[in-house]
């Protein structure tokens, strides 16, 4: 049987904390990636954000981002490998504090945003953000963008890798996710990001917005909370793997 961890994007409040979307969508995924303060999210929110994870039995994952809460960490920076390291360690250290202060144990990390996009195809970037997961904890496991360098500098250094995929966003030709900034790069229709799931899933193949197909390997598959009818969406997502008996479980170490 075809297994699948379902991860969703969390505790982006800032401020006073909302559990709303969060607590709900938790109800039908298996891993929360929790922003760390760096493009969203806050002390309480963090807190209650893994509280809550952890009491729905979630797995916990931090989500590391450049230092861009203005532009919720999807602009690019120009920074260095040593600058990621530090940013990502700094994170890191600060979701497994929660994490370990309501008795549990972080499983996994998911760059966001620009940073991940940006270790997808840079070499450099990807090993200093493998190199402070794995000086943190070598047996978290690493999320990365299917395909990309960040899996494969995660594969090299002896990391347990999750190929991810999206269920709501569109793809380019050479495996990259559609830049936000072009009209087509969001799915919002439900059964046509099922669709896309679903050859995710059988096919092991997805459709660019050029028109071929690219190979993809479906470990985990991301569905982002800050979207409208995030909930539903989720829901439907989740009933369609269901049908079609695929075993949806925490990718964790």
């Amino acid at each position: 049987m075809k297994s699948l961890d379902l991860n969703c994007d969390m505790g982006e409040g800032l401020g006073a904390w909302k559990m709303g979307d969060d607590a709900a969508l938790l109800d039908h995924v298996t891993s929360a990636n929790i922003a760390c303060g760096f493009h969203a999210g806050d002390p309480g929110t963090i807190h209650r954000t893994v509280e809550l994870a952890l009491r729905k039995g979630v797995a916990v994952g931090a989500h590391p981002s450049l230092p861009d809460l203005q532009g919720f960490g999807r602009r690019r920076m120009s920074v260095s490998a040593e600058e990621v390291y530090d940013m990502v360690l700094y994170q890191i250290g600060a979701l497994a504090g929660f994490t370990t202060a309501c008795g549990g144990q972080m499983a996994h990390v998911k760059p966001h945003g620009a940073l991940y996009n940006m270790a997808a195809k840079d070499w450099a970037l990807a090993k200093a953000i493998v190199q402070a997961v794995k000086d943190f904890d070598s047996r978290i496991v690493l999320f990365g963008l299917a395909g990309s360098e960040l899996v494969r500098a995660g594969q090299q250094a002896g990391l347990r890798t999750a190929n991810e995929v999206f269920a709501d966003r569109t793809y380019q030709a050479d495996g990259s996710l559609t830049p936000r900034s072009q009209p087509d790069a969001i799915i919002h229709d439900a059964e046509t990001a099922i669709a896309q799931v679903r050859r995710m899933v059988r096919e092991g193949r997805v459709r660019s917005r050029q028109g071929g197909d690219i190979p993809v390997q479906a470990d985990t598959l991301c569905i982002h909370g800050d979207e409208p009818n995030a909930v539903q969406f989720a829901k439907r997502i989740r009933q369609a793997l269901d049908a079609d008996g695929v075993r949806v479980a925490t990718f964790s170490r």
